[in-house]
């Protein structure tokens, strides 16, 4: 072996509740909790005085407005928040969806605002955070400088006996000099000890006190759930209309180079067999022969273009047979194992299919493979299939990959394309999909 390029050998690593103390993230987070009072007592502040001032001059036009306007500005206060808590505690909440106005204008504003649940959960947090603000800072300042200055009670117990004319802390005194010290060699020892047991938990109670924080912040300054689906279901009807256009083009591409494109000829070639009928039957003869023959391949050609949009099979006789006949195609010998009391909705019976069929064509053209297995079954409310291969692997769902196009289109219907594929194989390559029965 080239030492040149040789792995340096680890040396023992520090145990993660020894190092937590003096982790980066420790200290983020104890940041994050020490600024949390002055960011709350702002947020508090404003947001009192916003529903003060906007409640007490409901009575004239201006209420509304300044209410709408101070709403905006606890939007943009947690906006702060969130950026806060993305930078010091790692956690990346979305921004909500803005205010959307029904009508242009300035009352249209005023009313999107108004009645926009994003803009009171934000007041909300602002008036919630305070208290819990204010605790969490006390609670973790006084624990983290206690137990490091306990910790280090050996090192500053000289100031007792320079400034304060006592051998140290003192436990407790009478008012007449007399009292217990913290000044043996034991005492030291037993206190620093404490000090050291408070520094090595404070990482786990600084870290569980963001933890509150961190709800808040996803739960009151992120968009909402229904929000999240609302996008998410638009994405994925983009996701299925562009497939659909997909599967239309390539319909119209197979019509227009195949099928059509034969009918076409063959139209031709009946033409020259109808002219020539007369004068030499022989010949004509062999044209319709031929034209014969041209007819058989066109309606093989459009059997398999309608079995590519939704093979009768499958309709028929469910994804069972479905999917052997499928296999019995494939260049790779596939072992076909279908598990179902009962067949799922029509559509999801479709994906199904045309998923096992897409993964097969994958063996076929790029695994390398000598042996395949199908297999399809049930579980609780999902629809499962598995396409296993003994091929040189290395398979991905990267971008512009046919997997990649194929885990799109799973998505948009809730389902999850599972790829383990590492180079050299085996490859297995699971699809989830809802049940929907």
């Amino acid at each position: 072996m080239d030492t040149a390029y040789a792995a340096h050998p680890r040396g023992p690593r520090v145990p993660v509740w020894l190092s937590a103390p003096f982790s980066g993230r420790t200290w983020r987070e104890f940041l994050y909790l020490f600024l949390s009072l002055p960011m709350s007592v702002l947020m508090f502040v404003y947001a009192i005085t916003v529903i003060s001032l906007g409640a007490g001059l409901l009575v004239t036009f201006l209420g509304i407005p300044v209410l709408a306007g101070g709403l905006a500005g606890s939007r943009a206060l947690g906006g702060l928040e969130r950026a806060r808590a993305r930078a010091l505690l790692g956690l990346d909440v979305a921004d909500p969806e803005p205010a959307r106005a029904s009508k242009p204008g300035l009352m249209g504003w005023v009313g999107a605002v108004l009645k926009s649940g994003v803009s009171w959960r934000h007041l909300v947090y602002s008036v919630l955070h305070m208290p819990w603000a204010v605790f969490s800072f006390v609670f973790s300042v006084t624990f983290w400088s206690v137990g490091w200055a306990l910790l280090a009670y050996p090192l500053w117990r000289w100031t007792f006996l320079a400034y304060l004319d006592q051998p140290g802390i003192q436990m407790w005194g009478d008012g007449r000099g007399n009292g217990i010290y913290l000044d043996t060699p034991a005492d030291i020892g037993f206190t620093s000890g404490l000090g050291l047991l408070l520094v090595l938990a404070g990482p786990w109670v600084i870290h569980g006190l963001t933890q509150v924080d961190r709800v808040m912040v996803h739960g009151l300054l992120g968009p909402s759930s229904l929000a999240t689906r609302v996008s998410q279901l638009e994405s994925d009807r983009g996701v299925v209309v562009d497939t659909a256009a997909a599967d239309l083009r390539r319909i119209e591409r197979d019509l227009h180079d195949g099928a059509q494109a034969r009918l076409a000829a063959l139209a031709m070639d009946l033409g020259l067999a109808k002219e020539k009928l007369a004068e030499d039957p022989e010949a004509a003869a062999r044209m319709v022969d031929e034209a014969h023959g041209e007819v058989k391949i066109a309606l093989q050609e459009l059997r398999d273009l309608a079995r590519g949009i939704h093979p009768a099979i499958l309709t028929d006789r469910g994804l069972g047979p479905a999917l052997s006949a499928l296999s019995a195609r494939c260049t790779v010998p596939v072992t076909v194992t279908v598990d179902l009391d009962h067949r799922p909705a029509a559509a999801i019976e479709g994906i199904a299919y045309f998923t096992a069929s897409e993964l097969l064509q994958n063996v076929s053209r790029h695994a390398r493979a000598t042996s395949a297995t199908l297999d399809v079954w049930r579980t609780a409310d999902r629809l499962m299939v598995l396409v296993a291969d003994n091929g040189g692997g290395g398979a991905h769902t990267g971008s512009g990959t046919g997997l990649a196009g194929l885990a799109e289109r799973l998505d948009a219907v809730d389902g999850l394309l599972i790829v383990d594929s590492p180079v050299g194989g085996p490859t297995s390559i699971t699809a989830e999909l809802p049940w929907r029965g």
